[in-house]
């Protein structure tokens, strides 16, 4: 299993475990992290599952796809660590992964 840490605005940590293949956001909506919304079930039509990629992971996690950068447009506080949990696959060289969620959602 993958480890994911999940950091809220509040600065509590999740931690959670991760099935290789499923999404961050599937695995942040399985363990009840608190601000990850997910309105489109990870169809990457909507904003509600953005985090932000910690410094280090942002090289490992990759950049975001023109589609993914397009629904960005309607998250609330982008960064350049800024994606969508949805577009986020979980694998092996994933385990450790810190991520925060932001205030609020797009």
């Amino acid at each position: 299993m993958t480890k994911i840490t999940f950091v809220t605005p509040s600065g509590e940590r999740i931690e959670t475990e991760a099935e290789n293949g499923a999404t961050v956001m599937e695995t942040a909506i399985i363990n009840g992290v608190p601000g990850i919304v997910a309105e489109c079930g990870g169809a990457c039509t909507c904003a509600t599952c953005h985090v932000y990629v910690e410094e280090n992971w942002r090289e490992t996690v990759g950049g975001p796809s023109m589609m993914e950068e397009d629904m960005l447009d309607f998250a609330f506080d982008v960064k350049d660590s800024s994606r969508l949990s949805c577009q986020i696959k979980v694998r092996d060289n994933l385990d450790g992964l810190v991520l925060h969620v932001p205030t609020r959602q797009g």
